[in-house]
């Protein structure tokens, strides 16, 4: 009798990884597909900025009130994270979108950039936390909440130090809140009308319905 040392791997050698479980190479339609979404949230960025201030404004008299509408930043890199599904995606997207605000233009300037950053830091550890293997609403909401603590910390160490704690510990809940119901939320809503359209036949995130 002979025998084989093939490892019995459940699945045909050379497979590629399964889409539940989400590979980490990064194809040309991924580059593609979360370039498209980083440009397209740089432009709600734009979109955002001019209609949303007259809101901010009102609320302006107590900061944590005013973060509650922070969450429509914190979208891109949350959307490219759950669409993509590749480690980077919601930095990324997160990153290209603050690009585009700040070479457009926006009251910020170059800080739109590190803020950026942050919040696509903060959705991106949440993923890999998941270890990149959960992509449903529950996920959704929590890179949104990782966003919005990225967010918070950051403008609290650089533009609310003057604030009393209490009221920095609020804007931060406020900003996570935030991140949670309009990033999360609104970016798991996007997926779904995306999926239903069929643009996303070529990725994994449009095949599938996966709900954790």
């Amino acid at each position: 009798m002979t025998t084989t040392n093939t490892p019995r791997t459940g699945a045909p050698q050379g497979a590629s990884p399964s889409p539940a479980r989400g590979g980490t190479r990064w194809r040309p339609v991924d580059i593609v597909v979360a370039s498209v979404l980083g440009v397209a949230g740089g432009l709600l960025f734009i979109l955002w900025n001019i209609a949303g201030e007259p809101l901010r404004a009102a609320l302006g008299f107590y900061p944590p009130l005013g973060a509650l509408t922070y969450g429509f930043w914190l979208l891109p890199g949350v959307l490219a994270g759950i669409v993509v599904r590749k480690p980077g995606a919601a930095l990324y997207g997160e990153v290209l979108a603050s690009v585009v605000s700040m070479l457009v233009g926006n009251q910020w300037g170059f800080g739109t950039l590190g803020s950026g950053i942050v919040q696509g830091l903060g959705a991106e550890l949440v993923f890999a936390v998941l270890l990149y293997r959960a992509w449903g609403l529950v996920a959704a909401l929590g890179a949104g909440l990782g966003a919005g603590l990225g967010q918070g910390a950051y403008e609290t160490l650089l533009y609310n130090a003057a604030l009393a704690p209490t009221v920095q510990v609020l804007y931060v809940a406020a900003c996570m809140v935030s991140g949670a119901v309009l990033a999360g939320g609104g970016s798991w809503l996007v997926l779904r009308g995306l999926r239903s359209s069929g643009a996303l036949s070529a990725l994994a995130s449009g095949r599938s319905a996966r709900r954790v």
